[in-house]
């Protein structure tokens, strides 16, 4: 990470609840480095994918009540990097804001748009066929891009085009979103905020 660097959008994040406790950091000008660590082998596998593909460094450290289920984990690892970028961004000047792809990993294709509107939504359209994938429930992915969203202050949009294997489709929303989150928040050459509404 290049905490402290001029101009380096960086941002950490901690919470700690009854059930679980996160340390996040985020560096969005990074995107040599991932280190993440959360009880769940393939959630640590998405969370790669989403950094690498999203051009970030990225450190997360979590311990949740894994002996209970990983709902609490996922959606508290969601919530806490949507808290860094947030801070991240706060002064980070103009970004293109918006950003859209279709992302595809063999059989599976989906579509992905963000928004760094500041109103935070989630619109999840992900069928799964699988109630899990490498022991992480998949009505989970869904809970952490809502709290994703929802304390990232970012409108997102997520849909399944097609696809039959649920590994290759939830590796494609992982990648879809990092590569749209890359190209929402690049800076570019604009004078005043990123809306005709007045600052985000």
């Amino acid at each position: 990470m290049s905490k402290g660097a001029p101009g380096v959008r960086y941002a950490e994040f901690d919470r700690e609840t009854r059930e679980t406790k996160v340390h996040c950091v985020l560096d969005l000008d990074g995107g040599n480095r991932a280190d993440v660590s959360t009880g769940l082998d393939f959630f640590d596998h998405m969370l790669h994918q989403l950094a690498f593909h999203g051009m970030v460094d990225l450190g997360i450290e979590a311990e949740g009540d894994l002996m209970v289920d990983d709902h609490h984990t996922m959606e508290d690892v969601g919530i806490a990097l949507g808290h860094c970028i947030r801070k991240a961004l706060v002064d980070s000047g103009a970004i293109a804001r918006f950003a859209s792809n279709h992302t595809s990993m063999d059989d599976s294709l989906v579509l992905v748009a963000i928004d760094l509107s500041g109103r935070p939504y989630l619109g999840w359209d992900v069928p799964f066929a699988r109630e899990s994938i490498g022991g992480m429930a998949t009505e989970n992915v869904r809970e952490f891009f809502h709290a994703l969203a929802i304390h990232g202050a970012l409108n997102l949009h997520v849909q399944k085009v097609s696809g039959f294997n649920d590994h290759h489709l939830c590796e494609a929303i992982f990648k879809g979103v990092g590569i749209a989150l890359h190209h929402a928040t690049r800076k570019v050459d604009r004078k005043g905020v990123s809306s005709t509404k007045g600052q985000l």
